[in-house]
């Protein structure tokens, strides 16, 4: 089985290494007897449905999109028709390419709150060589 050292785990939780601490000191993530401790892959995988799954819920709109990114607008470029639009989820950036009216019709600027919401055919999954 996988484990995760506490900064690793804070990185792709998209939270910081003291969140994590307080996570495993609450008992929300279980770490293993090695030192320095390690938290078992399948653990931090729970722990990231559940807090997507968090957000999800404070979101008041539906959708059947499924991979949501709840985030901060860090960046809005309007230039003629068109708007470029990014959001920050975690350790993620999402970029939009709408319509300026779009844009402006949803208010969106810098530090506004935002999910941006992906629905593709096709997926491509990359892991790391051992």
């Amino acid at each position: 089985m996988q484990t995760f050292r506490i900064a690793r785990a804070a990185e792709l939780l998209g939270v910081s290494d003291d969140t994590v601490r307080r996570w495993i000191d609450q008992g929300l993530l279980p770490t293993t007897h090695a030192v320095p401790a390690e938290i078992p892959g399948d653990a931090l995988a729970a722990r990231a449905v559940e807090l997507a799954e968090e957000a999800q819920a404070s979101d008041d709109a539906l959708s059947s999109a499924r991979n949501r990114f709840v985030g901060i607008v860090t960046r809005v470029q309007i230039d003629g028709l068109m708007a470029q639009i990014d959001v920050q989820s975690g350790p993620h950036r999402v970029v939009s390419l709408m319509s300026a009216e779009a844009a402006r019709e949803l208010r969106l600027e810098v530090g506004s709150l935002a999910t941006a919401s992906v629905k593709a055919t096709q997926v491509v999954v990359e892991v790391p060589k051992s």
